[in-house]
This record gives C-alpha cells, structure tokens and sequence, in this order.
C-alpha cells in the first residue's frame, strides 16, 4: 500500500490495470465535480475484488461526465471473510443504518428476509445497494457486498447452502452466551440472522433449532433493537472467526 493522498475511494465494475480509461456515471461525476469540487488532475482511488485498489487521475471533467485514467496498483486484491447478514427488514432510516454498519464490518452478503411479524412490506434494494457501496468506499475493504432480494424465512431455509452454519441471534429461549458460542466454533462460511423488531415468532424459533446447521446464541440482558443487535453480532463474530486481528493498511485513504 504506498502513501499517496488520494481525494475518495470509488468502487468500480470495470477492469483495472495500468493505463486503463473510465468514465464515470452522471451522479459519480457530479459528486467528484460540485459536491468534492475536484479538478482535472486530481488523484482518487478505484477499486474492486477483482483487482485490488488502484490510484486514477481525473482526466477530463465537466457537467455530468468524467474520466478517470487508471495508473498503478496501490493495494492487491485479498479475500475477506464469508459471513452474510440476513436480517427481517427494519424502517428506513434503521435499514440504511444496519446496511451502512455491516458493510463496514465486513460482511459478504445482505439478506433481507420476511417473517411472521416483520411490519415493513417493502424493500429499495437498489437503495440499500447504494448505501453498501458508499459504506465500502468509505471504510478501505476492496469488495462491495451482495445486496439480495428479500426472501420469505422459509424459502431461506429450503435453499440453504451445505456447509454454511447460521448463527441466530434468539431474544429468548435457551441460547449459549455469543462470546462463548463462537469460541468453540469453527471457522468456514457463516451467517448471522436476526428477527424484526417484533422478535421471532416461537413457531419459527422452534423450527430454526431443530436445524442442525443452526447456533443460538444471546447477545447479554439488554433488549437490542433490530439493527444494534446485527451490527453487535457480526463485530463479535469478526473479533473470533473473522478478520478482527487484522490492521488496516498502511497508508489506507481515511475519510475525514
């Protein structure tokens, strides 16, 4: 990772390598012009999973458009955990929170899912999407997370990959302290579910533990709300199973 200032980080599809020539979309070109007032010249960082992180220069720069030219590698491309976030979908401004948080822990996946008691009846995937994406740039990992199409709890379950274990976060009923739980698990593909602000339904507790692949766990006394209680159990899975012992690299773009 070198040192060198760079202006914002940008996640791009596209193939990265030296010399390479980008344009940008109209809302990315707008930001970088009026609201970052960038000029041509200016060095950002673009990067994907693929390929690493890359520093640009602004090339060209007007209303609406931009170019960037790609010129060395800063950061090789590396794997992050697998861990998914699967979470009953929560009011607005909560759902951009949670989304914004487990981005920046590190999750792979984000997973809405609908059970008996989850209020909210529609999810703006492309928002949550977006709020991913800007929590990435923001936050020095290399990936962006899949953002899903939400999914009834049952459909989940019926389409269950083998060897994934799922952590449940359960409000109540018997459940192993999470510190506990995880430190005498495996490490390997996971996922971390949490229920609606409404708590699961016993029926769909019941049926989550008879699964075999399924963990329960307690996040202590307090009562946590949806979204404190997903970002609380993805930060304690990180610091056992995850990446938790990393640093990030030396010389990462930090935003002030």
């Amino acid at each position: 990772m070198d040192e060198t200032r760079i202006e914002t980080r940008l996640h791009v599809d596209e193939g990265l390598s030296t010399g390479r020539e980008i344009g940008l979309d109209h809302g990315r070109a707008h930001f970088l012009r009026s609201v970052l007032r960038l000029a041509r010249g200016a060095q950002v960082a673009v990067f994907n999973a693929r390929d690493g992180e890359w520093l640009a220069r602004i090339d060209g720069l007007g209303k609406g458009w931009c170019s960037l030219a790609v010129e060395r590698q800063r950061r090789e491309p590396t794997p992050e955990p697998d861990v998914w976030t699967i979470f009953a979908p929560i009011k607005r401004a909560r759902i951009d929170f949670l989304a914004e948080k487990v981005t920046e822990l590190g999750c792979a996946v984000l997973q809405p899912v609908m059970t008996q008691r989850t209020v909210v009846s529609r999810v703006n995937v492309d928002r949550l999407a977006a709020n991913a994406r800007e929590a990435a740039e923001q936050c020095t990992r290399l990936s962006v997370p899949e953002v899903r199409e939400p999914v009834t709890l049952i459909e989940l379950i019926a389409a269950w990959p083998a060897g994934r274990r799922l952590l449940l976060c359960a409000e109540s009923g018997t459940a192993a302290p999470i510190a506990e739980a995880l430190a005498a698990a495996d490490s390997g593909p996971w996922a971390i579910l949490t229920g609606p602000e409404g708590g699961f339904a016993q029926s769909e507790l019941d049926a989550l533990l008879e699964l075999p692949f399924v963990t329960p766990v307690g996040l202590g006394p307090r009562l946590l709300r949806a979204d404190t209680a997903a970002v609380a159990a993805l930060a304690c899975w990180q610091a056992v199973l995850g990446d938790g012992r990393s640093r990030p690299p030396r010389g990462a773009f930090l935003p002030v």
